[in-house]
């Protein structure tokens, strides 16, 4: 192979590398704004933004569940308590399977329990527990009673202005018929009046022609 036919070979070698990079860059670059075009259509549907509008109120009304259940309701119910049974709160409210006390420098055991090490039924957090799913079920039943009044309201004005609209439409619908009727009676009275007027003129030239043909007979006789 002369040195001619080398360098046109290489020459078309090179030629057909670059497009081939070409044509992967362009895959590429078109793969990208695939991506970005999919995930732009995933994070503006409908249903993404309502779910993050959920999370953001969820979050708002853990935490007003939350103070109402710590700040409101487990205040009361730790002064029962502390007139029931002497505890002054849920989180001291246990049973004992295996009661485990500090014990001293020396020693010694104290009075103290070793909640770590003691095997106990904790009725507290379990009451805890209860208290903040009938605080949400509540606080959620009384929303949606709220809001399915409000939807009813909006749907009874929505059935209202419904309403109205049609009865005004039947009214002018009617309005429009009458009128219609009483133009076409006019007419037709009118109408009737010109064929009487015809016939009258008809009939009363009869009778001319008549009397003439009379008063001609007559002077032939």
């Amino acid at each position: 192979m002369s040195k001619e036919d080398q360098e046109a070979l290489d020459a078309k070698i090179a030629e057909g590398e670059k497009r081939v990079k070409k044509e992967k860059r362009a895959k590429q670059k078109k793969q990208a704004a695939s991506f970005w075009a999919d995930f732009k259509k995933f994070i503006t549907r409908g249903n993404i933004v309502d779910m993050a509008i959920g999370v953001i109120v969820g979050s708002a009304f853990t935490a007003i569940v939350t103070a109402l259940s710590n700040q409101i309701i487990k205040p009361i119910i730790n002064f029962i308590l502390m007139k029931i049974v002497g505890k002054d709160a849920l989180s001291e409210v246990f049973t004992f399977l295996n009661r485990v006390y500090v014990t001293d420098a020396a020693g010694n055991p104290t009075t103290e329990i070793d909640l770590a090490n003691s095997i106990y039924i904790d009725w507290g957090a379990f009451i805890n527990a209860i208290l903040n799913f009938l605080i949400i079920a509540m606080c959620l039943f009384i929303m949606l009673r709220i809001a399915t009044n409000v939807k009813k309201r909006m749907d009874e004005a929505v059935n209202h202005e419904k309403i109205q609209a049609e009865k005004a439409a039947a009214e002018a619908k009617a309005a429009e018929e009458k009128a219609a009727a009483e133009a076409k009676a006019e007419a037709d009275a009118k109408a009737a009046e010109a064929q009487a007027a015809k016939e009258k003129e008809f009939y009363e030239n009869v009778r001319k022609q008549t009397e003439l043909l009379e008063k001609i007979a007559a002077n032939i006789h």
